[in-house]
C-alpha cells in the first residue's frame, strides 16, 4: 500500500500543492545538514498555509521548527504585519532553518526561540508575545500534553490548534506500549478530548512516510 499512498500523494501534490525552488532548496539543505527526514508533507504544508488564510491568523506559534520547511508554508500565508514565533530546541536545526527562511524571503516574519520549548513557552507568556491565532505543534511527542496546556494559555477564543503525528502508525491505540512517544500522544489525545474549552477532531493520514494523522481543534472560550 505504501507505493499506492506515495503515488496518490505525488498526484495530489502536483495538482494542488506544487513545490517551488525555495521549498525544494529547504528540503535539500535539511538533508545535506543531516536533519531527520520528518518535515511535513507538501500537502500538509499547503493545509497549514490554507488554515492561516482561512482563519485570518496574524500571530502564529510553531512548536518545533526543524529546518523551517513548515515555517515557510505558514509564513507565506501571513497578511502584512503577521508574525510567527517558532520554537526549536536544537541549535544546529535552528541555524539551518534560519538560512532556509532567509533564502525563501520570509525570515523577517519569523521570531526564532532556541531552547527547549517547555522552557521557551513561559518566556513567551511572560513577555506578552501572544495570544496566538494559530498554533502548530510538531515537536517531541513526550511533551504534547504539556504543549496543549501552554497552547491554551497562549490562545484566545477562535484560536486554531493543529498537532501532527497523533496516530503513530496506529500504535496510539496500544495502552501498554512502552514507547514514551506513544504514551505522550495518548496523553495529548485524552486531554484534548477532556478539555471543555476545545472542540476537536483528528484525521488519519497516509503517504510516502507511512501511516499517521493530525489533530485539529478550535478554542471555544
Amino acid at each position: 500500500m505504501l507505493d499506492t499512498w506515495t503515488k496518490v500523494d505525488e498526484y495530489l501534490g502536483d495538482l494542488l500543492s506544487p513545490t517551488d525552488e525555495d521549498l525544494e532548496a529547504a528540503l535539500q539543505a535539511n538533508e545535506k545538514a543531516g536533519l531527520p527526514p520528518i518535515d511535513v508533507s507538501r500537502l500538509l504544508g499547503k493545509f497549514l498555509n490554507l488554515l492561516v488564510r482561512i482563519s485570518g491568523a496574524r500571530r502564529v506559534l510553531e512548536i518545533g521548527t526543524l529546518g523551517g520547511y513548515s515555517t515557510i508554508w505558514l509564513a507565506r500565508a501571513l497578511p502584512e504585519g503577521g508574525r510567527i514565533a517558532s520554537l526549536e530546541s536544537d541549535l544546529h536545526h535552528a541555524d539551518v532553518a534560519t538560512l532556509n527562511l532567509h533564502n525563501a524571503g520570509v525570515l523577517d516574519r519569523v521570531d526564532m526561540f532556541i531552547g527547549r520549548a517547555i522552557d521557551s513557552l513561559p518566556i513567551l507568556e511572560a513577555s506578552g508575545d501572544g495570544p496566538f491565532d494559530l498554533i502548530f505543534i510538531d515537536a517531541d511527542k513526550e511533551s504534547y500534553a504539556e504543549y496543549l496546556d501552554w497552547s491554551l494559555k497562549l490562545s484566545h477564543p477562535g484560536t486554531v490548534i493543529v498537532a501532527d503525528n497523533v496516530v503513530r502508525d496506529g500504535k496510539v491505540v496500544e495502552p501498554d506500549n512502552a514507547d514514551p512517544r506513544i504514551q505522550g500522544v495518548r496523553r495529548f489525545n485524552e486531554r484534548l478530548a477532556a478539555e471543555p474549552r476545545l472542540s476537536a477532531t483528528a484525521l488519519q493520514t497516509v503517504g510516502p512516510k507511512g501511516y499517521d494523522g493530525f489533530a485539529l481543534a478550535v478554542v471555544l472560550r
